[in-house]
């Protein structure tokens, strides 16, 4: 794509004086960005899957456990995988954190290794992304091309990196950040020290370096609302700033973003002092939350007979204006079934059985979030909030908010199935 603009001109002249990856940048990735496994058989012969050597395992009685071993050819550590499967693969972003030429500089690297029992490990590593950030917080973003209708993680590799237009996939969560990381003085002194909480790379240096808000949420250890506030559009951090303030000069850390900007809603909702501390910095904080939230399911609930089914009733019909395209969205992996709530009823359900929040505060009827509800053999699992912006997961929560044995394997769920939430909004 042709730049637009001078700002975009600039960023090209400049990265073509990027220097290239080094060698032991790739050493280091390789190292640190993959599992290194070798594979036993069910005769105890274990075969090392980076370099190809071969030797007999004195633990060939314990077949069914994972143990750790050090090649005594490569000398490299290994993960013991008893199995039959020959060919491994495997994919991974590396990041770059680095400045020139004024800017704050991303560089995303994919990177992939391939395994064949007997063979050398064949690694491969592109650059793919490159995110430049200038001191006020204008940016560009150059990338090579995708393939059309290909929602897999694959790139064109002979294109070349232009600058592309913004798009939510250029936003990589990477496997590792290089540790020599060089950023810009206005970001150290805004606060960042190394550690992005969670966040993708460009979600916390942009941030910091646009919002000022964001910069005060660093400094004063309250990471958790500021991932809070950048992954839900849907939170506006000036409704909750008197608030914060409080809990700042009481020295209570936020444990969990999302669930404390919903127990203060709810705290609002009964109209409780949100100047106390009492209120504001709770010693439990998701006791607080389910006491409230369950104490507000009781107040819905008496007004139930009453006006909850004309009420949801009018709710459903702004419900299904707002999501009916995405009506019949569902994917499994065998085990897990995930699927979108599909009314206001649903919602009310999945609220009153799963202990939280998702019906009590209108999830239906934001327009930025997508709701699905997680079920194994038709029991519900975990509810997950994706965003409709970024197309990624906000949250997802267990019984009484809590995380369960399937939380991540859910996300990993989702994270593969996004593309049916694109296409639903292409159509």
């Amino acid at each position: 794509m042709k730049p637009k603009n001078k700002f975009q001109q600039h960023v090209i002249d400049v990265s073509r004086k990027l220097p290239e990856i080094t060698e032991p940048q790739k050493r280091w990735a390789y190292k640190h960005c993959f599992d290194h496994i070798a594979k036993q058989n069910a005769n105890g012969v274990i075969t090392c899957l980076e370099c190809g050597h071969t030797w007999q395992s004195d633990n060939s009685h314990l077949a069914d456990t994972i143990l750790e071993c050090e090649c005594p050819n490569c000398a490299t550590k290994l993960q013991i995988n008893t199995t039959r499967q020959r060919v491994f693969k495997q994919i991974e972003y590396l990041c770059i954190v680095t400045t020139f030429g004024g800017f704050q500089v991303l560089r995303f690297f994919y990177i992939d290794v391939y395994r064949k029992s007997g063979e050398s490990a064949y690694y491969f590593c592109k650059e793919v992304v490159q995110r430049w950030i200038a001191t006020n917080g204008k940016f560009a973003t150059m990338a090579r091309l995708r393939p059309m209708s290909c929602f897999q993680d694959t790139w064109i590799f002979n294109s070349d990196l232009e600058v592309r237009p913004e798009k939510p996939l250029y936003d990589i969560m990477p496997t590792r950040v290089y540790p020599r990381q060089k950023v810009l003085p206005e970001i150290k002194r805004n606060g960042f020290k190394g550690d992005y909480h969670r966040l993708t790379p460009f979600e916390m240096l942009h941030t910091i370096l646009t919002d000022n808000r964001a910069e005060t949420l660093l400094k004063t250890g309250q990471t958790a609302l500021l991932r809070c506030f950048i992954r839900r559009a849907s939170k506006d951090i000036n409704t909750y700033r008197n608030s914060i303030n409080i809990c700042t000069r009481n020295g209570y850390i936020v444990p969990d973003g999302s669930m404390w900007c919903d127990y203060i809603d709810l705290l609002r909702f009964f109209d409780r002092d949100l100047n106390s501390p009492k209120y504001i910095c709770p010693t439990d904080l998701a006791a607080e939350h389910d006491r409230y939230v369950a104490k507000k399911q009781a107040h819905l609930e008496r007004q139930r007979q009453e006006e909850q089914r004309q009420k949801a009733r009018e709710n459903e019909e702004r419900f299904r204006e707002l999501k009916s395209k995405f009506f019949g969205i569902a994917f499994s992996d065998g085990a897990i079934e995930v699927r979108v709530l599909e009314s206001v009823d649903e919602f009310f359900d999945e609220g009153k059985e799963m202990h939280h929040c998702v019906f009590t505060n209108a999830y239906y009827l934001r327009p930025d979030s997508l709701i699905f509800s997680a079920t194994i053999d038709g029991k519900r699992i975990e509810t997950i909030e994706v965003s409709l912006k970024t197309l990624k997961v906000v949250q997802s929560r267990g019984v009484c908010n809590s995380n369960t044995e399937y939380h991540d394997q859910i996300i990993k769920l989702v994270n593969r199935n996004k593309q049916l939430i694109r296409q639903r909004m292409a159509a």
